[in-house]
């Protein structure tokens, strides 16, 4: 499993209880809110169970995340002891990418984020060695420290998923960091809205040499970007509201670091006001 983690910051807390899976019995939190906010989680003065302990909070009306997927989901991860925030992606806009390449897998995250349609809520209770998983840091928590871990999960894709019947995407030879964006595929599915997720496949090419310094498709997968501040290119947050899921744009950034990207949008989700 390869997780890609951007500016995580700590966060508060989720919601509910449903069908659980795995282990002994033991306290279990109370998480609230709706799917897509910020999880608001009230930690028991009993002790957990020993082993992990995955629950479905709620279930979503999206297509099931499958093996081989990559899937996106925002992240609240909080200490048992004291209910204190350790992770979290809610506040950064950044959900993160879990590819099932099908490298070793810790099996709770596993059965938390496969086989559970897109919309769906799950919460993970467990030792930090089983509820961290792979590359995620280890500041201030030992192996056998109790996590609570609340997936929203955002949905799950092919790795090599792209714009139906249409080709990689190419950067225009003709554009520049000064021009408008431009649409070189119109979308026709839902509108895309200001402060929406958004899952694109893109490229990244350098100005002038056009090079590509960065691409979804070499990195595993589509990513998942909020369009606000601080959580997506600034360039995008004015190009993308209004268009459409399908479409494919060329978006030139006039930054200290000139970039021209070319965005496929394969999605888009509206967060709760």
């Amino acid at each position: 499993m390869r997780l890609f983690w951007p500016a995580i910051l700590m966060l508060a807390t989720s919601c509910g209880s449903a069908s659980h899976t795995g282990a002994e019995e033991g306290a279990q939190p109370v998480v609230s809110g709706a799917f897509g906010s910020r999880p608001v989680v009230s930690v028991p003065a009993g002790r957990p169970g020993r082993l992990p302990r995955v629950t479905v909070l709620s279930a979503g009306s999206g297509r099931r995340t499958q093996p081989g997927d990559v899937v996106l989901a925002d992240v609240e991860i909080r200490r048992w002891a004291g209910n204190q925030p350790y992770l979290s992606t809610f506040d950064s806009g950044r959900p993160t990418t879990v590819v099932f390449d099908g490298r070793q897998v810790t099996e709770v995250w596993r059965r938390s984020l496969i086989g559970h349609p897109a919309g769906s809520r799950v919460m993970l209770v467990g030792p930090a060695a089983d509820a961290l998983g792979p590359g995620l840091p280890w500041a201030g928590v030992s192996p056998a420290d109790t996590l609570v871990v609340v997936f929203d999960i955002l949905g799950g894709y092919p790795p090599d998923a792209r714009l139906v019947g249409r080709t990689l995407p190419v950067v225009p030879a003709d554009l520049t960091p000064a021009d408008p964006p431009r649409v070189l595929i119109d979308g026709s599915g839902r509108e895309i809205r200001a402060g929406a997720k958004v899952i694109v496949q893109y490229v990244a090419a350098a100005w002038p040499s056009r090079a590509i310094v960065d691409s979804t498709y070499r990195r595993g997968g589509p990513g998942a970007f909020t369009l606000k501040p601080g959580a997506a290119p600034p360039a995008w947050l004015d190009a993308l509201p209004g268009r459409h899921v399908g479409c494919r744009l060329a978006v030139p950034a006039a930054a200290d670091e000139p970039r021209i990207y070319v965005i496929d949008v394969l999605d888009t989700i509206t967060l709760p006001s």
